[in-house]
């Protein structure tokens, strides 16, 4: 896969192309579902920055419609990528799901030891749990009381007092079950498969190359480094999987050269990307957004290295010209946005967005602008 490309494309370009697949320039007019599955996943880790990534890439949007995605099913929310939680469509989640699931991390001697279940006892404790949960969600705790109620289980009681964090990803991760709506502010779960919209977990040879696919459509062009950070260091996929499900891919993607860097796209994907040009438009995302997260904040292309640390530490970014050109916060109603970068949009770019920003949050935001 490391074959110079005969194509060529600018940064500038690339990440144009790819700000339009990110429903970023133009604005999306898709649903709260279609953004989710576009971007293949939505951190939840701060439910206020999962809708803020929704909504600021959709035309029109109200406060509460992430949630009352999840409600209603036409999302998922589950943990997956960097062991974290994360919002995906019930319709391609599975994908990601099988990759995260295949390094079959509950059969490790640390886990058996631990929880005293061996690989043969997961069967049967996944159909316990699932069975725990036909009437309906349940806390953490509740799910306990009921799993405990068997014998084989009882000394997992415990561990779900506790809150069973680690015990209940592999759970999700298999498809038994996934977040439901909170109550009374805790976290509850359902089974995944009384969603209508679940289409399951795919062979694992599957969804591999589905993976890779979906990401550079909408994260490309890629390099191979890209895709092994995605699927590798974010679902722990597994370097030598990746590099053979790309050598399946060959005649699907095409090399392209961006300003010397060899990254790939789908070949349906390459007359658009040519076709792009430079965007000026000027974002504000909110703190671990997957325009920055998507390619890692090692990219330097869209995190400028000076500003990877802030980015670490989930500072709102402010994009120009698809890179990481400044940050900003509000208290209140007040907007302060720190400019960064020599490049600088003309102040009514970034006013323009500024009012943006505020009817999304539906308030009337003083923007204070410092360099």
């Amino acid at each position: 896969m490391n074959t110079p490309g005969e194509l060529s494309v600018t940064w500038e370009q690339a990440l144009a192309w790819r700000f339009e697949r990110h429903l970023l320039d133009p604005i999306g007019s898709v649903s709260v579902a279609d953004v989710v599955r576009r971007l293949g996943a939505v951190p939840s880790m701060d439910e206020s920055l999962a809708e803020l990534a929704v909504r600021t890439r959709r035309r029109t949007s109200r406060s509460g419609e992430l949630a009352a995605a999840l409600a209603d099913g036409t999302v998922i929310k589950a943990f997956a990528f960097r062991g974290s939680m994360n919002y995906l469509s019930p319709e391609d989640g599975g994908v990601y799901l099988a990759l995260r699931s295949a390094g079959r991390q509950w059969e490790l001697p640390s886990w058996v030891d631990y929880y005293r279940l061996t690989p043969s006892d997961w069967p049967d404790f996944r159909a316990a749990v699932r069975e725990a949960l036909d009437a309906g969600p349940l806390t953490i705790a509740e799910l306990g009381e009921a799993v405990a109620r068997n014998r084989a289980y009882r000394h997992l009681r415990p561990v779900f007092d506790e809150g069973a964090g680690t015990l209940i990803k592999p759970l999700t991760w298999q498809g038994d079950i996934s977040f439901a709506p909170p109550r009374d502010g805790q976290h509850t779960f359902q089974r995944l498969d009384l969603n209508p919209r679940w289409t399951g977990l795919p062979d694992l040879d599957d969804a591999g190359p589905r993976a890779i696919t979906a990401y550079l459509r909408t994260y490309g062009p890629a390099t191979v480094d890209h895709i092994h950070y995605w699927l590798g260091d974010g679902l722990s996929a597994g370097r030598k999987r990746i590099n053979t499900w790309l050598s399946e891919l060959r005649e699907q993607l095409v090399p392209v050269d961006v300003d010397g860097t060899t990254a790939y796209v789908v070949k349906v994907d390459v007359d658009s990307l040519l076709a792009a040009h430079a965007s000026n438009a000027v974002r504000f995302l909110p703190g671990h957004d997957q325009w920055v997260m998507g390619p890692g904040t090692k990219d330097v292309h869209v995190t400028p290295q000076s500003r990877r640390g802030l980015m670490t530490r989930k500072a709102n970014p402010v994009i120009f010209s698809g890179a990481v050109c400044g940050t900003w916060a509000r208290t209140g109603d007040d907007l302060t946005v720190v400019w960064l970068d020599g490049r600088r949009p003309a102040d009514h770019a970034i006013e323009q967005e500024a009012a943006r920003l505020g009817r999304i949050l539906g308030r009337e935001l003083n923007l204070t602008l410092t360099s």
